[in-house]
């Protein structure tokens, strides 16, 4: 994360917001109307999105097939997650809700499978075969009740209607951190220098990087996990955890962009998703199991030995 007591940006706002801790800094003050809009507009995202609230639009979906209106958000969320699907041959789907709830990682955070839930895997169901999306008349129609999960961009997109209250309220020079998916605008004289959080130790960092009007998000398999071999990174092609890769960073214009890189990150190398996705200049970095680091020939960053 940065670093606190940022001169270039001394005033802070932190709060709590989609399970998770937020910090924004700014080189001036967020006014009271700007901090009222920002909250207004991440609780809508939470009640359309968030599958672990029986008011959501996403706990609608779960409950019975129909046809459903979608708000705005989903346009782009959904288009991004049919390009991180092809990227990964479907290893990233939108529809893994229902299987991390089997896994334990459900509503009420019991963190307990069901029963043979971890020794009997079952593959999420492919988007088209259970559902489809009309994205000029913004409508989802499903066949089936599907638990629609958008943990892999979510948070990431989240920030960037964030950073769009900031930059309409005249904010030029910030950084926003939302817990692992930050997005800094300002003088590129003055970058937010975050430090790439070691996967087997918090305390540590594997490396450091200098973002400027860029967006840099984080994903570690040790953020949420409950058991041997159980965390939320789910291939969706086989219901099951992955293991190969512990954790991902990635540099992206957008923090919805560098968000779902980071997951896709888990299922595809950052070679083949820089050429996924060449409007990017994608910079990304993964960490493996077994010490072993990849990453892009741009990385702007320093790893250390």
């Amino acid at each position: 994360m940065p670093g606190l007591g940022d001169p270039a940006r001394p005033h802070a706002w932190e709060f709590e917001a989609i399970g998770a801790p937020w910090r924004i800094t700014t080189a001036t003050p967020v006014e009271p109307e700007v901090r009222e809009a920002i909250a207004r507009r991440i609780d809508e995202f939470d009640r359309d999105w968030s599958r672990f609230r029986d008011d959501s639009l996403v706990a609608r979906i779960a409950t019975s097939p129909g046809v459903f209106e979608m708000p705005q958000d989903a346009a782009p969320l959904f288009d991004l997650y049919r390009r991180l699907g092809d990227a990964t041959a479907g290893a990233v789907s939108p529809l893994v809700g229902r299987r991390l709830e089997h896994l334990g990682y459900d509503r009420d955070y019991s963190f307990r499978p069901a029963p043979g839930a971890a020794a009997d895997p079952a593959a999420v169901p492919r988007f088209d075969d259970v559902a489809a999306w009309d994205a000029d008349a913004l409508t989802l129609t499903t066949t089936d009740p599907v638990l629609i999960d958008v943990g892999a961009a979510g948070k990431g997109f989240l920030v960037d209607l964030v950073t769009a209250h900031l930059d309409q309220a005249g904010h030029d020079d910030y950084v926003v951190d939302a817990s692992g998916d930050l997005r800094h605008r300002g003088d590129p004289a003055t970058p937010a220098r975050v430090a790439l959080e070691h996967p087997a130790d918090p305390s540590l960092a594997i490396g450091v990087i200098e973002l400027a009007n860029r967006a840099l998000c984080a994903s570690a398999v040790n953020r949420r996990t409950w058991g041997e071999g159980l965390h939320h990174v789910l291939d969706a092609r086989t219901g099951l955890p992955t293991a190969d890769v512990i954790a991902t960073w990635a540099v992206a214009p957008t923090a919805r962009a560098a968000d779902g890189i980071a997951t896709a990150l888990f299922f595809a190398d950052p070679a083949a998703l820089d050429r996924a996705f060449p409007e990017l200049a994608l910079e990304a970095v993964r960490v493996f199991a077994d010490g072993g680091a990849q990453y892009t020939t741009n990385f702007s960053g320093d790893l250390f030995a």
